[in-house]
């Protein structure tokens, strides 16, 4: 907080700091006994009518009467990273966006309307890197009259947490009556220790734990994947829509065959595998996706081995840093990767606008 030469709190931000990263403490009229402040730190998103709203890196927003304030500072746009390789949010959302391409997009100024017949939010909202070139509310209508015409709910992916992520725009949606539904995060770390956090590719050896890699998603894998709706729609999705002939990003499937679970193991005569992944190569960045395994076969290191042995293919192809998206909720996921050396880079979220009854895919974020 800002202190005075005569030590007295002070608030040191105005109107004209909207759009900037603020530390604001002000009066609490609800919090525990003894408890007269509360603290807030996030992008101050707007102020209207005597009352703030600060958006947390989360996407919580926050509201501060601004007759409640005691002290309030602009602070730096985002905390320096203390692992991890460095990017900027852009350079991320670009790469995820490559690694989880629609089948069909459209250009409305820097914004990219995606869309793939409802599989996954990903791959059925809009990416506003950037200004559509027109009035918010014009591209919104133009937003939902596009989606409206393909059968699909219009739904835009925002983000929050990092320099150059989009609070503003998030707490205009929310001014207009769009529904944040979904908040996940992106990670990112180093590639070379994810190689090294699971075991060496074992050959079918006794108690080992065999890697198959393959450039295509097979009825076994398919198997295993958890998300509705796996469609020929879904398939061109996962298989990342551009061969890698054409130039595009390196796709790579991982599964771990049934019976390869440890000396307690599923039965061999188990069509469905018992742990998957996907891994996307695109320059320096590989991209985790639909790690999934057995519930039965969980906490034996079947999803490290099969990180593992798809970060040994990509650090071949010449990437050495990684990226993961990992629900909020997901604590396993979270100790599993943070224990592989990565950390939150920043979150996103879907807004779904309002008023639509269309069907919303697979719910998948």
């Amino acid at each position: 907080m800002e202190i005075s030469a005569a030590g007295r709190l002070e608030v040191r931000i105005t109107t004209a700091d909207v759009g900037k990263r603020v530390s604001v403490r002000s009066l609490t009229e609800h919090g525990p006994p003894g408890e007269r402040f509360t603290d807030v730190v996030g992008v101050l998103t707007s102020w209207d009518s005597g009352v703030l709203r600060i958006t947390r890196k989360n996407g919580e927003s926050v509201l501060v009467r601004e007759s409640a304030l005691v002290a309030g500072k602009v602070v730096p746009s985002a905390p320096a990273r203390r692992r991890g390789p460095a990017a900027s949010y852009e350079e991320l959302a670009r790469v995820a966006a490559r690694a989880w391409q629609p089948v069909e997009s459209e250009r409305l100024g820097d914004w990219e309307l995606r869309a793939a017949a409802g599989f996954t939010r990903r791959a059925n909202s809009v990416l506003p890197l950037g200004d559509p070139g027109v009035p918010l509310d014009e591209a919104l209508t133009t937003v939902c009259r596009w989606y409206a015409e393909r059968g699909l709910p219009a739904y835009m992916q925002t983000a929050t947490g990092a320099e150059g992520t989009q609070e503003a725009l998030g707490a205009e949606l929310e001014r207009r009556g769009w529904v944040r539904e979904v908040t996940a995060q992106l990670w990112v770390g180093a590639l070379a220790p994810v190689a090294d956090a699971g075991p060496e590719p074992s050959g079918g050896g006794p108690g080992g734990v065999d890697v198959l890699l393959s450039r295509e998603a097979d009825e076994g894998w398919l198997a295993r994947y958890q998300r509705r709706g796996v469609s020929e729609v879904a398939l061109k999705v996962l298989g990342g829509g551009t061969p890698v002939s054409g130039g595009g990003p390196s796709v790579w499937f991982a599964t771990v065959p049934a019976g390869h679970g440890g000396p307690e193991g599923g039965a061999p005569g188990d069509a469905v595998p018992a742990a998957i992944g996907r891994c996307v190569v695109d320059g320096r960045w590989a991209g985790f996706a639909a790690v999934e395994v057995d519930p039965a076969l969980r906490r034996r290191g079947l999803a490290s081995a099969v990180m593992a042995a798809l970060a040994r293919r990509a650090l071949d192809e010449g990437a050495s840093a990684a990226w993961l998206q990992v629900e909020d909720d997901n604590t396993a996921a979270h100790a599993l990767y943070g224990g592989m050396g990565f950390a939150a880079h920043h979150a996103y979220h879907h807004y779904r606008a309002p008023r639509s009854s269309a069907p919303a895919g697979d719910g998948a974020p």
